[in-house]
Order: C-alpha cells, then structure tokens, then sequence
C-alpha cells in the first residue's frame, strides 16, 4: 500500500511540474495517419484456405483505383514479371475526429494448396513492400502445420504487447494463423489504439492470417437497439468468411483449416443479446454436429470458467459445456481473465475441452476463483504455439522472456 501510495503521489508530482513547464512532459499517443502509401496490410483467413486468401489495407483519400500484385514465389528478384493483377474493393472510413480514410480489400482466389506466394498491395504509384504467404495444404492430416493464440491485447500495445506478438513470430515463424482471443484494444472505434496493434504487430500480419473475435471492449453499447454495437473499424479492416449467423456474420464465423475447424464466437453479443444468443447457438451445434474435421477448437473472448470470482458466468458455462462435451471439442482458446490458466473444469468428460485462458498485454488481474485449473500464473504475458501433427495436438505456453510455463498434448 505504501509503495503504491508513494508512487501515486510522485505522479502527481509529475504532473504538475509539467505542468508548470518543469521536468519530462507526458508522453502524447501517436497518431498513426494514413498516406498515399499503403500501411495496416492485413491478411485474414478464408473459408477456404488452400485456395484463397484475404488482404486488406489502409490509404488515405488520394488513393484512386487501389489493386494487388500476387505471383507464386520463385526465388527470383524479377517481381513483376508473371504477376497477376487484381483489383481492390475500397470502402470509405470516417473516424471519430471526422477524418476519412480508405480501407481496400482483395479475395486471391484460384491457388495452388500448399502453395508460397508473394504479393504487394497500393495504386501502381505507391506499393508496399512485396509480402509472402503460404495457403493450406489440401491433404488432410497428412500435413503439419501450427499456429499461435494470443489473449487480450488491450493496452499498451506499441510499447509492450508488441513484446508478445513479435516474441510468438520468432518463436513460430511459419505459423499459418494467429488466433486473437478477443480485446485487440481498448476502447471501441479509437484509431489510435488500431494504429498502435497494427504498428506493434508490423509485418507480422501481413505474412499470417489473423483469426480474430471481438471482447467486450471492441463494442458500445446502443441505446437505441439495445445490444452491443461492434466497432466499426472490425468491419473494414477484417476480410472473414462469410458463413456465420445471419446478423452477425462480421465476428462470428468457422474455418477447416486442413483437418482442424476453428468457430469463432462473439460472447459479448452471446452475453448482452437474447436474439444474438440463439443465433449462435443453433449455429454452433449444427457445425459441431456436422463437423467432418479431426480436430475441433473453439475461441472466443468470455471464459467458460473464471480465474476471478466475480466475473464468471453462469449461462455462458450452463450453454456451452454441455455442448462442447457432447461433441468432443478439443479446444477452446479465451482471454477476458487477463491471467492464465489451464484446466478441464468441474465435471469433466472424456470428450469434454482443455479450456484455456490467457493475456498476451500487459494488463493483470488476480486469480482467486474456485481452482478449477491444473496450471495458473499471474502478472505473466504469454503466448502459445499449437502444433498439429500426426494424429496428435502439442500445446505450449511460454512468456515473452521466452521461456516454457505450461505444455500438453492430445492424442486421437
């Protein structure tokens, strides 16, 4: 208490020297504005993975006639020959301080499985870089490959979830997704903070899909419609399959990436929405009842079980785990707790899920639930590796000084 005391009152000390002209002035947040030159270049998985993939990326106004470059990767400098030409889809932005930007997207569609490819995104001016990515194999579970979950981003992300993100790349650098469990930012529809994750991840994103769902702090809530309100950078930004509930396919939707489904669900929707709720639902047992996939993963933001006593909840755990037992899900990927934990649950079935929660930010709480879990750890941002391979799933755990907190494996 004193110790937080003192550092209360040196702050305030802080503060007012500077403001008296004395001492460090407090640091402004960046801007991040758009330019003729494409930046947040951002790849998002498709419904079909080895065939296509989804780009998308930022400019401000003067960009007219926006397009991609792709061309299979052949190790030659020579980039432009044998390149083939798309064009972009732009959608007009305005932000909260009224100024506008250009969001464009492109669908590559037609590759080759198993496939590198190199690509560039801008207006035949001004490009970006070349980028490359890898699609999915089309054979099975005959083929390897892993990917990276991250929990809760949420603050601080240029100076310190960076650390997490960029730790997990070198780590996994072919990784073939990274699945954002929920709260990217902070606070809904803030520019700044959408700068500060695409800057923290910086090419990161360009050469991995991401596989985000939305926390509670990527929504407001509307008076008027009375339910949660998505931010509406989530819409422009990510490019997701198209096979979600009706009314909320932009953050609830599935992907087989070889023999792995991945269902992403919104639980702030689930939560705050009765119409929201049943949608999801009926959607979920009807993908886990006709699910032709080895593995199954589910994520989403709320956790199944708390690490906090305050802040489980009842009707997210009474819906869900009976139909997660029932259908033998492997997975189910979380954030929310800003803690990490591992564990079955009370009750748990053979068929039922390892349920994880974890923060990849530097926001913490405390972990004083009921211990459900086999493994805990607090005030520690990790990331997680999940490989799959030969009829097994590895998990591992490590924080961002790199070293291993937590591994398990699953055999079918």
């Amino acid at each position: 208490m004193r110790k937080t005391f003192a550092n209360w009152a040196l702050y305030l000390l802080a503060v007012g020297l500077s403001a008296m002209g004395w001492g460090v002035q407090p640091s402004r947040a960046q801007e991040f504005l758009p330019s003729a030159y494409p930046d947040r270049v951002t790849l998002t998985v498709t419904a079909t993975p080895a065939t296509s993939q989804a780009v998308s990326w930022r400019t401000d106004t003067s960009t007219a006639g926006a397009k991609a470059q792709l061309k299979k990767e052949d190790g030659s400098p020579f980039m432009d020959a044998g390149a083939k030409e798309f064009a972009a889809e732009t959608l007009p932005f305005i932000c909260q301080d009224g100024r506008k930007d250009l969001y464009h997207r492109v669908v590559f569609e037609g590759l080759a499985p198993a496939t590198v490819y190199s690509y560039r995104v801008g207006d035949g001016n001004c490009w970006s870089e070349w980028y490359q990515f890898r699609t999915a194999s089309d054979r099975g579970d005959t083929a390897a490959f892993s990917f990276i979950y991250l929990g809760d981003a949420q603050n601080d992300l240029k100076s310190r979830w960076s650390r997490a993100i960029r730790q997990a790349f070198s780590r996994q650098p072919d990784a073939r997704f990274i699945i954002h469990a929920g709260d990217l930012i902070n606070r809904s529809n803030n520019d700044k903070e959408w700068g500060e994750w695409h800057h923290g991840a910086g090419f990161v994103h360009a050469m991995i899909p991401a596989v985000p769902t939305p926390g509670n702090h990527e929504h407001v809530w509307d008076d008027q419609a009375h339910k949660p309100l998505l931010d509406p950078h989530w819409a422009v930004q990510f490019v997701l399959p198209d096979n979600g509930p009706d009314g909320w396919r932009e953050s609830v939707y599935y992907v087989d990436y070889q023999n792995l489904r991945v269902i992403a669900l919104n639980s702030q929707a689930f939560l705050k929405d009765e119409a929201s709720l049943k949608a999801q639902l009926h959607w979920l047992e009807g993908l886990l009842q006709d699910n032709p996939q080895l593995w199954t993963v589910v994520t989403m933001h709320h956790p199944v079980y708390s690490t906090s006593k305050n802040r489980g909840d009842p009707e997210l755990t009474g819906l869900l785990k009976p139909l997660f037992d029932r259908y033998g899900v492997d997975l189910v990927l979380q954030g929310h707790d800003h803690t990490y934990a591992r564990g079955r649950g009370p009750g748990a079935t053979e068929r039922g899920p390892v349920y994880i929660v974890s923060v990849a930010g530097p926001k913490m709480y405390k972990s004083d639930s009921d211990r459900w879990m086999d493994v805990s750890l607090t005030d520690t941002q990790c990331y997680q590796i999940i490989r799959v391979a030969d009829r097994k799933l590895h998990y591992k755990a490590y924080d961002v000084s790199g070293e291993s907190v937590d591994s398990f494996t699953l055999t079918k």
